[in-house]
């Protein structure tokens, strides 16, 4: 790992290396780590295996959740971003989830 990621970046895949590669609560796989009140999320890729350090309101955020709907993922992915919005109410997440279903991103 490189020198220069942040101490919760580096907690962050640790956290995901002791579960098998995945970070789950509940035997549930995590797609979104959420950081900076929303502004950013880490984006859990399970058919890559890489996680994604990405801003929220970015094409790449749409596109990388586009590619894990596209995979099957996607009511899992959307029922997480309603969790996250019960869970942090001010954080933007359901104008995140807005966005991703204004762009097509869950029909499939």
């Amino acid at each position: 790992m490189a020198a220069n990621t942040s101490k919760t970046a580096r907690a962050s895949v640790r956290a995901g290396q002791g579960t098998g590669g995945a970070l789950s609560v509940l035997g549930e796989y995590k797609y979104l780590i959420p950081l900076a009140q929303g502004r950013y999320a880490y984006v859990r890729n399970l058919t890559t295996g890489k996680t994604a350090h990405l801003k929220t309101s970015s094409d790449a955020f749409v596109e990388e959740i586009r590619t894990l709907s596209a995979a099957g993922h996607g009511a899992k992915i959307r029922a997480e971003l309603g969790s996250l919005n019960e869970q942090h109410p001010n954080d933007g997440w359901a104008d995140t989830e807005k966005r991703l279903v204004d762009a097509g991103v869950f029909e499939g």
